[in-house]
């Protein structure tokens, strides 16, 4: 027998996706947005259009159900954004994702996938930066997985009903 669990809340996360720079990355986390009820954030520039053939395959037909925003730069994401509590997900931080305590309507921000974030925005923000652990043997995880492993990891921790 299957088991198929449906996230009952509305968990109200926010990805945030800092100059992406692979459709298909975009397109699956766009997807993972939609299963959980999180509303994903694209600062430009981007490395493609949102028109971009690969993204939509990989978002699937989920684009309709997607809340997404996207701005014109990392200013103009802040000042809609100042009031609220958000993670800088960075090879470079010495917290690892299971060190924080996350709450309902937290933000995770991400870097592209060829540059990360910028280092004087991870040094202003050091106390919010987290990592997810891996071995010596890779520099980082994919982007979309790396979304994944934050989302759930903030998902488990706020609890959810089966």
């Amino acid at each position: 027998m299957q088991r198929h669990f449906l996230l009952k809340n509305n968990f109200n996360f926010h990805i945030v996706l800092y100059r992406p720079d692979i459709p298909p990355n975009t397109g699956n986390i766009a997807r993972l947005c939609v299963a959980t009820n999180s509303h994903l954030h694209i600062i430009k520039p981007m490395g493609f259009s949102l028109d971009d053939k690969h993204l939509k395959r990989a978002g699937l037909d989920y684009w309709e159900h997607l809340n997404l925003t996207v701005y014109n730069s990392l200013n103009d994401f802040f000042k809609s954004f100042s009031d609220r509590r958000i993670f800088f997900s960075t090879t470079k931080a010495a917290s690892t994702i299971f060190d924080q305590n996350y709450r309902m309507g937290d933000t995770f921000m991400f870097g592209s996938e060829t540059k990360g974030l910028p280092e004087e925005l991870l040094i202003e923000n050091y106390d919010n930066c987290i990592n997810i652990p891996t071995t010596d043997n890779v520099r980082s995880i994919n982007l979309a997985s790396s979304v994944s492993v934050v989302l759930y990891e903030a998902i488990r921790q706020v609890g959810f009903k089966k």
